[in-house]
């Protein structure tokens, strides 16, 4: 069997042996060995591609292959994976390993809530190894359904009503994505009579018509953009972080989101590249506006999942801004910021679980002092605070800096505005984030009440050390990531800018 299809595999047998178990305990624990397994199997890709790499494949995809499924619409089973999606796998494979372990208190209808987390994770898995555009729609709405039931059974508050609400959205963004993808494919004929194709790499090769590039551009960045929170179809996303579990939360904004920046990158503005250049100051605007809004909305927020909700529409909205700077650095560091920001919104949203768990309030408000009761956990939470901030040596500066570099290269007025728009927020997050740590965590004690609370217990303990030496890692050691993905640009960006590559 292959290695990718490896990816899909052990998910599928993890949910038949979940199914088997009798115990509460023999769940847990084989929802934690099959994620495990599948983390260690993301960890083997990367060797494996890099061993790839280094024996001399230079070919776009490596690990490719191509089983006919649905012959009447030539459909694929088709897979491959570059430095790009090597990287959001390993991302995926870490989230969901920590997203287990952070739900192993979880009693009400475990073996259900285990198995919609892990289809979730299978479509995500199977999502960013997909060729063929059918398929990807295919594991992109595997993974989207599944949060309607996580939400509404499992969630908190008005858990019906943010349920449905992300799903609509969702929904509505897959109909636009849907039209956009049979519009590539009704197109996708080399010449007169040819066969028409779904194949990503197929359609790369043809330079579709500006006409058909100004319809379709628009509908698939707008349908991937919905899932990374575009302003103004981002307000799913704030009401399903608050009332999702913990670990629903750490996989919606690790890694569901970023399906949204790798779509636009990979299908829009790979596939329609004249249409990108042409319209994409549109979308520059409207991330732009991602970007500060979604910090202003934070610094107003007093419940700390709206908090990093908020963060996060204007973290993704940053990813969206630098693909659309449309040059090497800019996108080298929008690839680094999904990796980045997936990883400490998983850590920031396991957190606020653990705090919510003890004090049983996510309003900041009502807290104070924490960092004299559970130490363990404030400083797991400054340390994600100051990654979100883009403290130099964690994650956060590495993509930031390398973002704004690119986005600098553009030397005319209209990119050196938004730049400067989007470096701002810098501040705003800031100030958001520093009243947060100060208001929960130092000076006394606010209620007696939580003299009795308890630090990190082993499992919690994995969980932050596994996402913080991640995001630590990359902080300080960030070139073997920038150099895996910049390897992986270059087809990409000669489409965009064929003349530049900076």
């Amino acid at each position: 069997m292959d290695i990718l299809t490896l990816l899909l595999v052990i998910p599928f047998l993890t949910v038949i042996a979940i199914v088997l178990c009798r115990t509460h305990n023999q769940v847990r624990i084989t929802a934690a060995v099959g994620t495990g397994l599948q983390l260690i199997q993301t960890i083997n890709l990367i060797f494996a591609y890099l061993a790839e790499r280094n024996s001399g494949n230079i070919d776009e995809m490596v690990f490719t292959k191509s089983v006919l499924w649905f012959k009447t619409f030539n459909i694929y089973y088709s897979i491959g994976v570059d430095g790009i999606s090597v990287a959001m796998i390993a991302l995926t494979g870490i989230v969901t390993f920590a997203g287990v372990l952070a739900s192993w208190h979880v009693k009400n209808l475990q073996k259900e809530f285990f198995i919609s987390l892990i289809v979730l994770s299978t479509g995500v898995f199977g999502f960013f190894i997909s060729l063929d555009l059918f398929t990807m729609f295919m594991f992109f709405e595997l993974a989207v359904i599944p949060m309607y039931l996580l939400i509404g059974i499992w969630g908190s508050g008005p858990k019906e009503y943010a349920a449905m609400k992300l799903t609509l959205m969702l929904m509505g963004a897959s109909a636009l994505l849907l039209v956009g993808i049979l519009g590539l494919y009704s197109n996708s004929a080399a010449a007169a009579g040819g066969p028409l194709t779904f194949n990503i790499l197929e359609i790369a090769k043809l330079n579709l018509p500006m006409e058909v590039q100004r319809v379709f551009f628009p509908m698939v960045f707008i349908g991937f953009g919905v899932l990374g929170a575009l302003f103004p179809f981002h307000t799913w996303s704030p009401d399903g972080h608050s009332s999702a579990p913990t670990a629903v939360s750490m996989l919606h904004a690790g890694v569901l989101m970023k399906m949204g920046g790798y779509g636009c990158l990979r299908v829009a503005m790979y596939l329609m590249p004249e249409a990108a250049n042409e319209m994409g100051w549109i979308f520059i605007v409207l991330t732009s506006i991602s970007i500060v809004y979604g910090a202003f909305g934070a610094i107003v927020q007093t419940d700390l999942k709206y908090i990093n909700a908020y963060s996060s529409v204007s973290h993704c909205g940053l990813v969206l801004f630098a693909i659309l700077m449309v040059n090497k650095t800019a996108i080298n560091g929008s690839v680094i910021q999904m990796i980045s920001h997936g990883l400490m919104t998983a850590l920031f949203f396991a957190l606020i679980g653990m705090v919510y768990e003890r004090t049983h309030t996510r309003d900041i408000k009502l807290m104070g002092g924490l960092m004299k009761v559970m130490p363990f956990l404030a400083v797991c939470y400054m340390i994600a605070g100051f990654a979100s901030l883009g403290l130099p040596g964690l994650s956060g500066f590495v993509a930031e800096m390398t973002i704004f570099v690119g986005a600098f290269m553009h030397t005319d007025t209209f990119h050196r505005v938004v730049t400067v728009v989007a470096c701002a927020s810098i501040v705003i997050t800031a100030v958001y984030i520093l009243r947060v740590v100060g208001k929960i965590l130092l000076g006394p004690l606010t209620n007696e009440k939580f003299n009795s609370i308890t630090d990190a217990e082993w499992h919690e303990k994995a969980v932050t050390i596994l996402l913080i030496l991640a995001i630590v890692g990359i902080g300080t050691a960030p070139f073997w990531l920038s150099d895996l993905i910049t390897q992986s640009l270059g087809s990409i960006i000669h489409k965009l800018n064929p003349v530049k590559v900076f």
